[in-house]
């Protein structure tokens, strides 16, 4: 067996050394042994070849690793934009921004993925409806306040709604982007699926001449449970003005279908209409057109940028490269470009060149550089031989818009192709983007062996450096609009690439993370993260005589000693029985909560006001188990309540303390101490305290 150690740790010097040491012995003829002899020439370079060779066999490439973690389903999660929502209520006007349209906070540029229509119309008024009555909670729309308001009532039931009035007609908008920001009191677990109703089921309408519309929803707040967006799709439905709200205006309604929530819901902020970006900054700007005549190119990336046009002259094959001119009176592949402020205008003509593109899909190309890029957009040439690496000139690279140009020579001069990472086809070439490092790993030439590889669509990210805070006035790059731009939410989803070290970490974590449950720790850890609900306290008891765990949950729904309803023990079970093992039972229990009494009496210094207060405070934090780290049936010490009564400033010593369980079914008096039952949670009871103030 091959040794590692004696592979990679022994450097070229000391294998040289063992040669020389064994060269006499192997022949005494040889007696030369000075660099200049040919003989000594060759052991070099087979000791050298061993050297690397042994380094070789002991370096897993980026390819074998990649393919031991997906064989055990690790796969490197891609690097993604943040997503930002952006309110336009400072346009004085409807805007369309462009593709490509850029805003800055500070050094982080965004920009928006398609044309998009801002401005349209503003929210205007909120209502609430039960009871047949409406009420006024517009105070949500003001981004300086943050008052919790109860959409539903104190008791949401079916049927109750909430009216959006709004002043403009949204018939040319095809979606109604809404944020709402909910009061939470409580840490809520992340659901699988985003738009998954747990707790309650609404129906969202649009108010139109025939009455209202059902229109479909993307509901990422779970029915109004948690803070996140809210979108509309309005399928071509004509909106009317509703005259039934106290405020007149465009209208849509939102109403219960089912009300079963564990907490009652909530709103401290709503914003709307809003619009997407996405934070990235476009380097290489890429546009294809289906046209081969006239086409109009705008830059996104500003006005000192460079063109490159690519035409396809037959169906299905590569690219040609067409030179930009203003004169006619030549011949080849050319193209007569003009200029206007932010565009050219591109015109092909055979007849009076010679060339010009096949009509077809994605005909014609072309591609705007900013300086930088053109200055440095040359990558490499592909050599051939396995993983090759080249370095990109930069790095953070978003990969949904990245591609390589691919130049090879033909008879007739030079052939394009445009090439995306981890595209495989046949003949194709296929590489990895290392998208953080800026750096491609070509795993299969294809029929590109001697291309020239160059630069296409860049765009460069800053990752999870991206997900700003929410409340930030973010600017336009465009002088010709004066205002700015709020995002009422954080943004989401921003992070790089993960290296292979961080896949390896994560593969390790998933392995200590129980997925089947076996010990009682398992149970506790698969409750306490239940998709969707709020934990606050779990335990889990084994029963080895009825092989059965019996796991008692106390939900953190802002009752002072709640009970799991319904939906929660649905849940739970739904989740366990999927994990437990085929012989292991289980049962869900019910917390249990006992009342302590304590009676004390305490000598305190005098100049001291307010003493019973302290104390009773005190006390209080102790026994309280339901608002504290305590857990089922954990032991209520008489010490820690007697030290902690001691340790106050006002206190100058106890002189009697006892502590009694009000009900000695579910807690025992054991030497002093509280021992409640494994189900059971202390709260305080009847506190008696008999204050002295001490002579000294």
């Amino acid at each position: 067996m091959l040794s590692v150690e004696e592979l990679t740790s022994r450097t070229f010097e000391e294998r040289m050394d063992d040669v020389m040491r064994e060269l006499p012995l192997r022949s005494s003829e040889w007696t030369n042994y000075n660099p200049s002899d040919p003989g000594i020439t060759i052991l070099e370079n087979l000791t050298a070849f061993s050297a690397l060779q042994g380094a070789e066999i002991t370096t897993l490439s980026y390819r074998a690793r990649m393919a031991l973690l997906k064989m055990a389903g690790f796969v490197p999660a891609r690097g993604k934009c943040s997503r930002v929502l952006l309110s336009a209520d400072e346009l004085d006007s409807p805007h369309v921004f462009p593709s490509g349209q850029r805003f800055h906070l500070g050094n982080i540029c965004f920009e928006t993925n398609r044309e998009t229509l801002a401005g349209a119309c503003r929210l205007t008024g909120v209502y609430a409806y039960e009871n047949e009555e409406f009420r006024d909670i517009s105070f949500v729309l003001d981004k300086e306040l943050s008052v919790p308001a109860r959409i539903f009532g104190e008791e949401p039931k079916p049927g109750n709604a909430v009216y959006f009035v709004f002043d403009g007609d949204v018939t040319d908008l095809k979606e109604i982007i809404m944020y709402v920001r909910m009061y939470a009191n409580a840490k809520r677990n992340e659901t699988v699926d985003r738009t998954e109703h747990i707790f309650a089921d609404t129906k969202w309408e649009v108010f139109t001449e025939a009455g209202f519309e059902e229109v479909s929803v993307r509901d990422y707040t779970g029915s109004f449970v948690s803070s996140g967006e809210i979108r509309l799709s309005l399928a071509d439905c004509g909106t009317a003005v509703y005259t039934d709200t106290p405020e007149f205006g465009y209208c849509i309604r939102c109403t219960l279908l089912r009300a079963d929530y564990d907490i009652v819901p909530r709103m401290t902020n709503l914003c709307g209409f809003l619009f997407e970006v996405w934070q990235k900054d476009t380097l290489v700007h890429s546009v294809s057109y289906n046209r081969a005549d006239k086409i109009n190119v705008r830059s996104p990336i500003g006005e000192d940028v460079y063109y490159l046009v690519f035409g396809k002259e037959q169906k299905g094959s590569s690219y040609r490269k067409y030179e930009m001119v203003m004169s006619d009176d030549l011949t080849g592949r050319f193209c007569k470009y003009s200029e206007k402020r932010g565009s050219i205008d591109i015109r092909f003509n055979e007849t009076a060149y010679g060339y010009a593109p096949y009509k077809c899909k994605e005909c014609v190309r072309v591609l705007i550089y900013n300086e930088q890029m053109m200055r440095s957009y040359a990558v490499g040439r592909v050599i051939g031989f396995d993983d090759q690496e080249l370095n990109l000139p930069v790095s953070n690279v978003v990969h949904e818009s990245f591609f390589l140009i691919a130049r090879r020579k033909d008879e007739e001069g030079y052939l394009y192709d445009f090439v995306r990472p981890e595209r495989k086809i046949e003949g194709g070439l296929y590489y990895h983007l290392l998208e953080k490092e800026g750096r491609i790993i070509i795993e299969d030439p294809g029929d590109f062996i001697d291309a020239e590889l160059f630069m296409g669509g860049v765009a460069v990210t800053n990752g999870d450096y991206g997900n700003i805070t929410s409340g930030n006035h973010i600017l336009i790059d465009d002088e010709d609009i004066d205002a700015t731009f709020m995002n009422p939410g954080d943004g989401t989803g921003g992070c790089y690439r993960e290296t292979l070290e961080q896949v390896r970490a994560r593969f390790l974590r998933d392995m200590k993370t129980p997925f089947t449950a076996v010990c009682a720790s398992d149970y506790e850890s698969l409750v306490r993260t239940t998709p969707g609900l709020c934990i606050r306290k779990t335990k889990a008891v084994t029963d080895e005589h009825e092989n059965m765990v019996r796991v008692v949950v106390m939900p953190d729904t802002g009752d002072n000693q709640p009970k799991l309803n319904d939906i929660y023990i649905d849940k739970i079970t739904q989740r366990l029985e999927e994990r437990r093992l085929i012989t292991t039972g289980f049962q869900i229990k019910q917390p249990a909560y006992v009342a302590v009494g304590v009676k004390c009496t305490v000598y305190v210094k005098k100049h001291f006001t307010d003493c019973r207060r302290m104390i009773e405070d005190r006390i209080k934090a102790c026994v309280d188990y339901i608002h504290s780290d305590r857990n089922f049936g954990d032991r209520l010490m008489f010490e820690d309540v007697f030290h902690a009564i001691e340790d106050l400033p006002c206190v100058e010593y106890v002189y009697e303390l006892s502590l009694h369980s009000e009900n000695n079914k579910l807690a025992q008096v054991k030497e002093n101490d509280i021992i409640p039952r494994y189900d059971c949670i202390c709260y305080p009871g009847t506190i008696q305290l008999n204050i002295v103030t001490s002579e000294k």
